[in-house]
C-alpha cells in the first residue's frame, strides 16, 4: 500500500468494512488480513474502530465518513503525538463506566462520556463500547457538539473534567440561543 495517503488507505478500509457488513457478513474478525490489521494498528485504530461505524453507519444512516474520519483523525494525532505510537493493551474495564442516566451539573451522559472519550484517544475501549454509539450521538445533538470536537475538548482538558463541563455548557447554551 506504499504511495497511498492516511487519508486514503483509512478511506479504503472503511469502504472495505462497510461493503462487507452490507453484505452480511457481522464477523468483524474476518475482515482484515494481518497486513490490513497492522496498517491500522500503525494509526492507532483497531478493527472495531470500522466495525462499530460501518455497522452504525449501514443501519443508522449515521456516522458518515466525514465523522468516522473526524473522530479517527483525533484518535490517529494523539496516538501518534501523545502517546508516540505505542500501544496500551490494558482496555477500561466497562462496570467502570456511570451509568448512562448519571449527571454533571445537569447534563445527562456527561459523566460517562468522559471516560468514553479518554479511552478512545487512548485506544482503550474495549470492543463492547463505542464512542460515538447512539447514546453518545443523542447527547452530541441535544448540546450542539460534534464527537470530534468533543474527543478534541476533552485531549486539551486533560484530566480536569471541570475544564469539559465549561466548554460544553457555554457550546449548549451558544446552540439554544441560535436553535431555541
Amino acid at each position: 500500500m506504499s504511495g497511498y495517503t492516511a487519508l486514503s488507505i483509512i478511506e479504503s478500509l472503511w469502504k472495505h468494512t462497510v461493503s462487507l457488513y452490507q453484505s452480511g457478513n457481522r464477523e468483524p474478525a474476518s475482515y482484515f488480513s494481518t497486513e490490513q490489521t497492522e496498517i491500522m494498528r500503525a494509526h492507532g485504530l483497531k478493527v472495531m474502530d470500522f466495525y462499530d461505524y460501518a455497522e452504525d453507519f449501514v443501519s443508522e444512516g449515521e456516522p458518515d465518513f466525514a465523522t468516522f474520519i473526524a473522530v479517527h483523525s483525533i484518535r490517529r494525532s494523539y496516538f501518534l503525538i501523545e502517546q508516540k505510537a505505542t500501544w496500551t493493551d490494558q482496555d477500561i474495564n466497562i462496570a467502570d463506566l456511570p451509568a448512562k442516566y448519571d449527571e454533571i451539573e445537569g447534563i445527562r451522559w456527561l459523566p460517562r462520556i468522559l471516560p468514553k472519550a479518554r479511552g478512545k484517544l487512548q485506544g482503550t475501549l474495549p470492543p463492547e463500547i463505542m464512542y460515538g454509539c447512539s447514546g453518545d450521538r443523542y447527547f452530541f445533538k441535544v448540546l450542539g457538539l460534534h464527537p470530534a470536537e468533543f474527543l478534541e475538548v476533552v485531549w486539551r482538558a486533560g484530566s480536569d473534567d471541570h475544564k469539559v463541563v465549561d466548554y460544553v455548557k457555554t457550546r449548549a447554551a451558544a446552540f439554544q440561543a441560535v436553535n431555541g
